[in-house]
């Protein structure tokens, strides 16, 4: 009988654009913590200490990607949400913006990521049903063009942003928008940053082939219960 050496196979590598806010930071550690990537970079404007074993900063220059020297990664994952300006290690860090979104993944593709998940922010009551659950803009179009072997799309409900200035107007508003939260359906009300981390980590590690779009309805009813039976029913089915 042969007694060969096993064969082992190579873990992945990790490329992620927007590690910061609450969510990124929050899928930073779920997928280091994992240990299924052989490692880590994540995308920063200045050199810094990652804090996290296994985490490096790639320094990119300036905000255009197709100008930036491709990297080696397997897996990309790109988040929008911005960095909370009181963590120095987030405010040094690259944060997409949603234009920038076929720049960039065009740029992770040349890099030689074949798997990409991109968790994009969902403005409640902004987006028309039908789009939820397809691809919503030319750009993502685009970017399922782009040859990936896995495309994930994450669309979860954002917070509402900071509070304005103080006014008359502005104490109008806001009650019209508290009137307007208690209209808008839980299904879409945003869900914890732990959960969406949870979400997107099982998303990666069972997705099969192809383009999955999962609207927001479905990222807050796999957050109420078992995440890992939700994920697989939502792209086995």
């Amino acid at each position: 009988m042969h007694s060969g050496p096993f064969q082992v196979l190579d873990k992945p590598k990790l490329l992620i654009a927007g590690a910061t806010g609450a969510l990124g930071n929050e899928v930073l550690r779920r997928l280091v913590g994992l240990q299924q990537f052989e490692g880590v970079q994540v995308l920063a404007r200045e050199p810094i200490a990652a804090g996290l074993r296994g985490v490096a900063a790639s320094v990119v220059a300036g905000d255009s990607p197709a100008q930036w020297p491709a990297l080696s990664a397997d897996t990309g994952v790109i988040l929008f949400d911005p960095p909370r300006l009181f963590y120095d290690r987030e405010r040094a860090l690259w944060t997409p913006q949603p234009g920038q979104l076929l720049e960039l993944a065009r740029w992770m593709r040349s890099c030689g990521v074949g798997t990409l998940a991109v968790v994009l922010p969902h403005a409640q009551g902004r987006l028309p049903e039908a789009l939820k659950r397809g691809l919503a803009s030319l750009g993502e179009h685009a970017v399922a063009a782009l040859g990936f072997e896995r495309l994930l799309f994450v669309r979860s409900a954002q917070k509402p942003g900071p509070p304005a200035a103080p006014g008359l107007l502005h104490a109008v508003a806001h009650g019209m928008l508290s009137i307007f939260k208690f209209m808008v359906p839980s299904s879409e009300q945003p869900v914890r940053a732990v959960k969406v981390a949870e979400f997107v980590a099982l998303s990666l590690e069972l997705g099969p082939p192809g383009i999955h779009i999962a609207a927001p309805e479905l990222v807050w009813r796999a957050a109420q219960g078992d995440v890992r039976v939700a994920v697989r029913q939502w792209l086995h089915r």
